[in-house]
């Protein structure tokens, strides 16, 4: 459910754009594009109004544009060395036009290839892109020792056509004035209503060695849509989607999928390359290239490049955009552009790029999302060292206010000024967050799709937690919330209380979080101290993600699922982070366990059977986490990290404290978790986490590491979800996980099957382990016997022996955009009762 919070603001506005329709008379020309000497066709033509936007002609020579403007009624034709074509249509009307491209003219040098089947060798295409390839390393910015400029970026969302319907819709009749302002020039034939607008201007800093890399955020100014839309959230989401875009990086990394650059070192291998002809410019000679994708449903782009041919192979400019096919969600079009400037030293940098992408539920949608991230760059400035002090200074974190600036920064500030319709938009969202009817839907949009309903400064939830059921407890019920920063900006609450109708006892949970930074607990750097108190019921080993273990829908498990306890458990921690993305946690827990279900705590003293009401222990704690170059999504009440190629490394020590606040046991228990996300461009990627643990001392099978097992019939990415609740117990272990996701890179270049844009996933899962004489109840019988099965008697609960426990599953994944079904395969210790040795566990997931 927080991972729908991240998204709320997009998936309304996707539900409004999704309802409407144009009403005005579309002015429509479409047609089939040929070369006037050969009457073959010509891709990449580009056609547009006089005044307008434009599209490029398709690999068959066809295009097809249209718009709502009726002022627009000249339509040019143009391709790089070819004489520009002119056209007059009538408005409001379709008109066919079959268009000839005459020959080059005069002092343009066509480049001619070889004709018939597409080959690598002897392509004088393919030499250039090599030539582009070998000599990209010194056309980056990284080539430089010292590089400084100024960079102005705009992020803007619109509602795509004007939602006619809505407009008449008399619920709505008070946001009229929103629906009004739109945009019919920018996009040929679509009217946008702009309702998101982000600006930041920053200056920038980079040193080759010792390596550095400095961002200075000189101002910030982007729309606020009041308490119930996470305004950072949305924010970090969207730049995220739009993220920068490097042509000389191997991979670009656009809307959370990797696509293979057009001058990767293993392009030649994904794309077809085609020269067309060559022009001047600033007496600089051009080559254009034109590159389409092998496989057309790859994560691969389709464009122009102009290279220079002077000596750097550098790319001058770029257009380019990803095909109808690419194996790619919601997305209905995504355009690239980029210009490069010649500075000084004759070599060119990145002046402008400009990103354009639309999302929609589906292709033929009359609505969806327009989202355009420009960013231009100014004052370039190539080895002048800065001051040691620029690069000694503190850039603004995550969680730190940016600097508004003033209307007149602004105006002075930005690159370009913003056309009328953008810069209203501001205005409209103030006026928008103050009206009553708004603060009513968005108060029920986030009570439906995140689960909480806010009263001022507390939020009731999450409602799918409110009923569930289970062997111990029957009927469950529960009621609780939280406190937002508009209760406090230094103090956080969160309550529960819940009822089990079968073992009528009363549970609760209460917490209080103190800021010792005077910002959101939850924002960085975290700075907090926080005390809870818990009486519960919990299935020992079970750990789920992102969800409350008591959801209404994980109430369905497979096999027995009777073992619980009721813990009391008081926790006292102090959480803090700080540079480099670096945390440290001190906590203190209090912990005491009863049995409940098919537990029970027995042990055999001189050869009698007695029973053990419960087990207390008291532990100090100490954990330290290094996730270098760390990203993640900010929400008001949540933080969600945004994986990227880094590692992040937690490692933890807890100690045991006899005698301390009736603890019975001293121990030390380590562990260490590392996580990897590693990316293999057009192979897709891989996660890949790697744990092991040790704990020192004579302790209860409690105690020891209960091995996370997932019971429930959803996919589990950390546990093992073939085991069973409390079926293995170490004190040492080694265990490893890999979830490979192949992105459809196989099923791809399937016929037929490509059309349904599925995508393979594998993953294995391994562990190691066992526990030493000292603590198995098989020889040392004054400790707790392991769990048995009421009937039967035999064991329910085991040692992992010189053999591993391993499962591996394959599966498909975007399944109607949103599910993924595993087929799971359990390996060994296939003898243990109630085991199951295949599965299918399904896992919803939103991605592009």
């Amino acid at each position: 459910m927080k991972n729908f919070t991240k998204i709320i603001f997009l998936l309304v506005l996707v539900i409004l754009a999704s309802a409407t329709n144009i009403a005005r008379a579309q002015t429509v020309i479409k047609g089939t594009i040929t070369n006037s000497a050969t009457h073959q066709p010509m891709p990449f033509v580009s056609v547009y109004f006089k005044g307008g936007k434009g599209i490029s002609s398709a690999e068959d020579g066809s295009y097809k544009l249209s718009t709502i403007n009726s002022k627009l009624t000249q339509v040019e034709f143009s391709y790089g060395g070819y004489k520009k074509i002119v056209k007059e249509v009538e408005a409001g009307k379709e008109t066919v036009l079959d268009i000839e491209m005459e020959q080059p003219v005069m002092n343009a040098v066509v480049i001619k290839t070889k004709r018939g089947k597409y080959s690598n060798k002897d392509n004088p295409a393919v030499e250039l892109i090599r030539k582009v390839i070998d000599n990209k390393d010194k056309n980056r910015i990284s080539a430089y020792d010292f590089v400084q400029y100024q960079q102005y970026e705009k992020m803007e969302l619109s509602l795509t056509n004007k939602p006619e319907k809505l407009m008449k819709n008399k619920l709505l009749k008070n946001y009229v004035f929103i629906l009004d302002n739109q945009d019919t020039d920018k996009v040929a034939g679509k009217a946008l209503v702009p309702v998101y607008l982000e600006e930041t201007l920053s200056d920038k800093y980079f040193r080759k060695n010792p390596d550095k890399q400095k961002t200075f955020i000189t101002g910030q100014k982007k729309v606020n849509f009041g308490e119930f839309v996470d305004n950072n959230g949305i924010s970090s989401y969207v730049n995220k989607l739009y993220a920068d875009i490097d042509v000389y990086e191997n991979n670009i990394t656009i809307l959370t999928n990797q696509f293979l650059s057009p001058v990767a070192g293993s392009a030649p291998t994904f794309y077809r390359f085609y020269i067309r002809d060559t022009v001047q410019e600033d007496g600089v000679q051009l080559v254009r290239l034109n590159f389409m994708p092998r496989n057309t449903s790859d994560l691969l782009f389709k464009g122009t490049l102009y290279v220079t041919l002077d000596g750097n192979y550098a790319v001058q400019k770029l257009n380019m955009s990803v095909s109808k096919n690419a194996n790619l969600n919601w997305t209905r079009g995504l355009r690239i552009k980029q210009d490069f400037e010649k500075g000084v030293d004759g070599r060119y940098h990145l002046a402008m790029s400009n990103m354009l992408a639309e999302f929609a539920f589906s292709k033929n949608s009359d609505g969806g999302i327009m989202g355009e991230r420009t960013v231009s760059f100014k004052n370039f400035v190539v080895n002048q060292p800065a001051a040691d002090s620029i690069y000694k200074r503190r850039e603004l974190d995550p969680g730190d206010e940016r600097p508004a600036g003033t209307d007149s920064f602004w105006t002075t500030n930005r690159h370009q000024p913003l056309t009328a319709i953008e810069a209203k938009v501001y205005s409209n969202i103030d006026s928008l967050q103050n009206m009553k009817s708004y603060r009513r839907f968005m108060d029920i949009a986030t009570l439906v799709l995140a689960g909480y309903k806010n009263f001022g400064g507390y939020e009731v939830g999450p409602v799918n937690a409110f009923y569930s059921f289970n062997p111990v407890e029957g009927f469950r019920i529960r009621a609780g919330g939280r406190t937002t920063p508009n209760f406090s900006k230094r103090i956080y609450l969160e309550n529960y209380l819940a009822y089990g109708f079968k073992d009528q006892k009363t549970k609760y949970f209460l917490s209080t979080a103190y800021s010792l930074n005077k910002k959101s607990i939850y924002t960085f750097p975290m700075n907090y101290v926080k005390l809870s108190y818990q009486y519960d019921t919990k299935i020992p080993g079970q750990e789920l993600q992102f969800v409350q273990e008591d959801n209404f829908l994980l109430s369905f498990k497979r096999g027995d699922n009777d073992k619980f306890l009721y813990n009391n458990i008081f926790k006292a921690e102090y959480v803090r982070e700080f540079g480099k993305n670096i945390s440290y946690t001190f906590g203190f827990k209090n912990w005491k366990q009863s049995p409940a279900g098919a537990i029970t705590f027995d042990k055999t003293v001189n050869n009698e059977l007695v029973t053990v009401k419960d087990i207390t222990t008291t532990e100090l704690s100490a954990e330290l986490r290094w996730a270098p170059h760390e990203q993640f999504y900010q929400g008001k009440v949540y933080r969600i990290p945004i994986f990227n190629k880094y590692p992040i490394f937690k490692l933890r020590y807890i100690a045991g404290i006899k005698g301390l606040f009736n603890s019975e046991y001293n121990y030390h228990n380590l562990n260490l978790n590392i996580f990897k996300r590693v990316y293999f461009s057009q192979l897709g990627y891989a996660d890949f986490s790697a744990e092991g643990g040790y704990i020192f001392g004579k302790l209860p099978y409690p105690l020891l590491t209960i091995h996370r097992a997932n019971q429930t019939y959803a996919y589990q990415l950390n546990s093992f979800n073939l085991m069973n609740a409390l079926e293995f117990i170490s004190d040492h272990y080694a265990s490893a996980n890999m979830d490979y996701y192949f992105n459809g890179f196989i099923l791809n270049k399937i016929p037929l099957v490509k059309k349904l844009k599925l995508r393979e996933v594998a993953s294995a899962k391994i562990l190691y382990g066992g526990v030493r004489d000292e603590n198995n109840p098989s020889t040392m019988q004054s400790y707790l016997d392991f769990p048995k099965n009421n009937t039967t008697g035999t064991s329910t609960t085991y040692a992992l022996n010189s053999k591993p426990y391993v499962e591996v599953s394959v599966g498909l994944a975007n399944i109607f955009k949103l599910f993924r079904v595993d087929l799971v395969k359990r390996l060994t210790y296939l003898d243990n009762p109630g085991v199951s040795q295949w599965g299918i566990r399904s896992r919803v997931k939103f991605d592009f």
